[in-house]
C-alpha cells in the first residue's frame, strides 16, 4: 500500500512542469529591451510604462507564426480598448528587433498599433518562469523564411502600477488570451473607478 502510494506521489511530481509562469499576486520582474513600434527601434521599460498605468505582457513563440499571427492582429484590433482602460501593450519574443521591425508595422498583424520586444536570450522570459523551447532547425514562419531562435511559452500577464500581477493568461487560445486580458484591464479600470 505504502509503495503505491509514494508511485503516486513520484508520478504526479513527475508530470509537473519544470516552470510554473508567476501568478496573482507575485512581483513582476523589471526589465529593459529592445523594441519596435510601428517598425521603428526603441527600447521599452517596464518600470516607465507603469508609471502611466498597467501594463499588458504577453509572450509569444515567434512573429510570423500561425497563432501569433492571430494573437497580433486581435491585440492591434482591440487596442484602443486596452488604451480606454488605461493600459499598455508589449508583446515579447525571441524574434530579433529586425523580425520585429517588420512584424510591428505590418497592417495585417501589429498594424502600427501595439510595441513588441527582443528577448533574444530569453532572459525576461525566464524571470517571468515560462517554458522555453530551443530552436527549431528548419523550422519557417508563415512567409517562408527561416525561424532562428526559440520559442517562449505563450502567456500574458497583467501588471499593476505597483508592479504586482493581477492575471497570468495562458494555455487557451490566441484570440481568447487577447479577450481575456482585455477583460482583466478593464476589471483593473472599474476597481479603480470605484
Amino acid at each position: 500500500m505504502k509503495k503505491k502510494i509514494l508511485f503516486g506521489l513520484l508520478s504526479t511530481v513527475l508530470a509537473l512542469p519544470a516552470f510554473a509562469a508567476l501568478k496573482e499576486g507575485d512581483i513582476a520582474p523589471d526589465f529593459n529591451i529592445p523594441a519596435s513600434f510601428a517598425g521603428k527601434s526603441s527600447d521599452f521599460s517596464l518600470k516607465e510604462h507603469l508609471k502611466k498605468g498597467p501594463v499588458v505582457v504577453y509572450f509569444y513563440p515567434s512573429a510570423y507564426t500561425r497563432g501569433c499571427n492571430i494573437q497580433a492582429h486581435t491585440f492591434s484590433t482591440k487596442a484602443e480598448e486596452f488604451k480606454a482602460a488605461g493600459a499598455t501593450i508589449i508583446g515579447v519574443s525571441q524574434d530579433s528587433v529586425k523580425r520585429l521591425n517588420e512584424f510591428s508595422a505590418d497592417p495585417e498583424f501589429c498594424a502600427g498599433k501595439i510595441a513588441v520586444g527582443s528577448d533574444s536570450e530569453a532572459r525576461v522570459a525566464k524571470a517571468f518562469n515560462l517554458d522555453i523551447k530551443p530552436a527549431a532547425e528548419g523550422k519557417l514562419d508563415t512567409r517562408g523564411v527561416a525561424i532562428d531562435h526559440g520559442f517562449t511559452e505563450r502567456t500574458t500577464f497583467i501588471v499593476t502600477q505597483d508592479g504586482k500581477i493581477a492575471a497570468t493568461i495562458g494555455g487557451v487560445a490566441p484570440a481568447d488570451n487577447v479577450e481575456q486580458a482585455l477583460a482583466a484591464v478593464k476589471k483593473l479600470s472599474s476597481d479603480k473607478k470605484s
